[in-house]
């Protein structure tokens, strides 16, 4: 059997790029994307030293640093992937990989991570973001964002079956797609993610410095906590202006690689997490380090983080909250035991989720066949 897994697009190593290198692991398939400028490091990490085949996309200039304006030009990209010599089509979508184009006679199962964000739960965030909360741009983006809406939608019929990354993405599923999702969630590598006991030092978070995930209100948060380290994880187009008027409390380190995180998340009294995510993979890596975690009690966070028991949990992305969280989570530091936080993330190890998925793919291909 012949098995092409289709991913958005290859830039960097995030939790989206995880579970592509575990499909890989498990069904040894030819890996498509809409460009691929990984660095030597991830893409050994994710293609284990390979290369994706990719689309028009891949030979236009600047492509690799300013991929996201060319989003008019997506779905007519991946629609343009030739996949006719494969049985099995396994999309990795979070934007438009879900809408490449199969044949009769093919089996395409589509592993989830969120129906396209812009274009139906964050518009009105996407258009503010990004400067175009009015004029002629606001409208612009707005014709554009209606016609991927109407693109996304008719490329539903061309999936066979969903498999949803949390219970809060298969509800959005059901809700924009009118289609059943299977749950499953995202593979953690508990062996690479290693149970820490020793001593603490900081706080951490690890984001993509976009706006939504709401860094600044962290950085604002530790400027009335000096006493309190916070380290950042992460790079993007917010971190020339995240850096200006840094309080020296607080550092961001841009990218780090794999073992670094590591060992920040290891030796951190608690990960902060302040956006509203889908699910976010980064709090299960965490918790099996044995490390809790403090984060925004909306989306995919209500699945892998218990108040109380593996974190705590705070309402709205404020400053204040934040401080109150941070100040909570002070409190009662003595409560959350280390081994116990590992073995609430051991039922997402990569082996269950391979052998999972797995049994989810053979049964939906089987019955198409």
């Amino acid at each position: 059997m012949k098995v092409a897994i289709v991913h958005d697009w290859l830039v960097v190593n995030g939790g989206a790029e995880k579970v592509l290198r575990s499909l890989i692991d498990v069904f040894d398939g030819d890996v498509f994307a809409l460009i691929d400028v990984l660095n030597a490091t991830d893409r050994g990490s994710i293609l284990k030293g390979g290369r994706a085949g990719t689309t028009f996309l891949q030979r236009l200039p600047g492509i690799r640093r300013h991929y996201r304006y060319f989003l008019p030009l997506f779905p007519t990209a991946i629609e343009s992937l030739d996949l006719s010599a494969y049985d099995l089509v396994i999309s990795s979508s979070y934007a438009v990989a879900k809408g490449v184009r199969t044949r009769s006679g093919q089996t395409h199962i589509c592993y989830i991570h969120t129906p396209m964000r812009y274009a139906w739960d964050l518009e009105e965030t996407y258009l503010q973001d990004h400067g175009m909360g009015s004029g002629i741009k606001r409208w612009v983006a707005k014709q554009l964002l209606d016609r991927l809406r109407s693109w996304d939608l008719g490329t539903n019929k061309g999936v066979d079956h969903f498999i949803a990354n949390s219970r809060n993405v298969a509800a959005r599923v059901k809700k924009h797609y009118g289609r059943h999702a299977d749950v499953l969630l995202p593979p953690v590598d508990t062996e690479q993610f290693a149970l820490y006991e020793g001593p603490r030092d900081h706080f951490v978070t690890v984001s993509r410095l976009v706006p939504y995930k709401r860094v600044d209100r962290m950085i604002d948060a530790f400027r009335q906590m000096p006493e309190e380290t916070l380290l950042v994880c992460g790079d993007g187009p917010e971190r020339e202006r995240l850096s200006q008027d840094l309080p020296s409390n607080v550092v961001i380190l841009g990218h780090v690689p794999q073992d670094e995180l590591v060992d920040h998340l290891q030796r951190a009294h608690a990960l902060i997490a302040a956006a509203e995510e889908d699910l976010g993979i980064t709090p299960l890596e965490s918790l099996s380090c044995g490390t809790p975690v403090i984060a925004l009690a909306k989306g995919g966070y209500l699945e892998t983080v218990t108040d109380g028991r593996t974190g705590v949990l705070f309402k709205e992305p404020t400053v204040e909250a934040l401080v109150g969280a941070v100040q909570r989570f002070r409190a009662g530091r003595d409560a959350f035991v280390p081994e116990q936080l590992r073995a609430s993330a051991l039922p997402y190890d990569k082996r269950r989720f391979a052998e999972q998925v797995k049994h989810i793919v053979d049964r939906i291909h089987g019955a198409q066949n």
